[in-house]
């Protein structure tokens, strides 16, 4: 589905960082190595290079990821790439001053064994920014987000403080907001944002 997606002419999510991700990243250690999980064609990541980090996306599609190398040269900014599988990903241990996780649509089993890895991947003082749909987001009017047949697939804060256990929630609610990422992400949605930091090693 997702090289499909992405060989797609433009890019399905645009190329503007996420909101969230841009009202928050300042709080991820200036110049630091910053992993963005599920990363797709690079708008995040390419955002975040363009403000000093290091940064390595991770996806399963290497068609998106080479959406995000060339848009990377187009914004004189260097990035690392991944392509993977998330199931299986090791993120190392202190290893990061930043993860991000935007719209990443991840089975539950997967999710919370990717989250307990994202927790000992992180530096100390390292920070985690996500966001991602709730299952109120199938009452709003807004495109994207997983399917009604994939109600697994959305995320909820409580589930999310209990798989990031070991660090301390910064911005922790589930909202209602207007979005506009390309073609796919528009419109009223309902997303939980998360911002945490670990706070020892």
């Amino acid at each position: 589905m997702w090289d499909q997606r992405y060989s797609e002419e433009g890019f399905a999510y645009g190329t503007e960082p996420n909101d969230f991700l841009k009202a928050e990243y300042s709080r991820i250690p200036q110049g630091g190595r910053v992993l963005c999980l599920a990363e797709g064609e690079g708008r995040n990541a390419v955002f975040l290079a363009k403000h000093g980090y290091s940064v390595t996306a991770v996806d399963q599609s290497s068609v998106g990821l080479k959406k995000a190398e060339k848009l990377a040269i187009d914004n004189g900014v260097d990035i690392s790439t991944i392509t993977t599988n998330l199931a299986v990903y090791d993120p190392g241990r202190e290893a990061w001053d930043g993860v991000v996780s935007i719209a990443a649509h991840i089975p539950p089993q997967v999710r919370k064994a990717l989250h307990a890895r994202v927790v000992n991947s992180l530096k100390t003082n390292g920070v985690f920014i996500l966001e991602a749909y709730t299952e109120r987001h199938l009452e709003m009017d807004g495109i994207g987000g997983p399917p009604a047949s994939q109600k697994q697939l959305f995320m909820s804060l409580a589930e999310l403080e209990a798989e990031l256990a070991g660090l301390d929630i910064i911005v922790g609610r589930e909202v209602a907001r207007n979005i506009s990422e390309g073609k796919y992400h528009q419109g009223e949605s309902a997303v939980v944002q998360l911002v945490a930091c670990k706070k020892t090693a």
